[in-house]
């Protein structure tokens, strides 16, 4: 994809993220920046926080901006959004990699090989007419580990659309996409967004 396209569906992506998150804007926090958080520890599994899930977004970006349930941040020049509902217990990140206008049956196939066996917890799915990368999972549920490496799977789903069609984490067998793996930016997000 030419980097012209990036910022323009990165906006308009925003503007989704917006809609999908209409409710948790409307109840959400903002975050209080004369009184940060405590320093992060571990959460451990079925306790994550949206104060938590902030302070591993701004381990992994300092200039993340976050509003209320809402991310938008970048890794390896990635445009990221995070969008989370906690009412209902969901979470969801998010990398726009294209229109999907110029698609056809033969690449939306592949995208489907890939959703069953290479992209293991990311997904590619297509949402008002833009391809997408996405991990979606319930919020509280979450841990630290599990949190990154969700980053950087749908990071990485971006990344590798059009070639190897990889979150990088692993390949299910039986399927048919190839055995490349890009593991290296999930473990270096591991080393970055937790606490030493």
């Amino acid at each position: 994809m030419t980097s012209r396209l990036l910022p323009a569906l990165f906006a308009g992506a925003f503007s989704l993220a917006l809609l999908f998150a209409a409710p948790v804007l409307a109840a959400g926090k903002t975050l209080d920046e004369d009184n940060p958080p405590p320093e992060a520890s571990e959460a451990p599994e079925g306790s994550m926080t949206l104060d938590h899930m902030d302070e591993i977004v701004h381990r992994l970006d300092e200039d993340a901006v976050r509003e209320g349930g809402m991310w938008n941040f970048k890794v390896a020049d990635v445009p990221v959004m995070i969008v989370t509902d906690e009412k209902n217990d969901r979470m969801r990140v998010m990398v726009a990699i294209r229109k999907v206008d110029e698609l056809d049956s033969a690449e939306l196939m592949r995208l489907l090989q890939a959703d069953f066996d290479s992209a293991l917890d990311a997904r590619y799915a297509v949402a008002h007419e833009i391809l997408w990368s996405a991990y979606i999972h319930p919020l509280a549920a979450l841990h630290d580990r599990q949190f990154i490496s969700a980053i950087g799977q749908t990071v990485n789903l971006a990344l590798t659309y059009g070639t190897s069609y990889t979150s990088g984490a692993l390949v299910f067998g039986g399927g048919d996409s190839q055995q490349l793996l890009r593991r290296q930016l999930i473990d270096e997000l591991q080393k970055k967004g937790r606490k030493a």
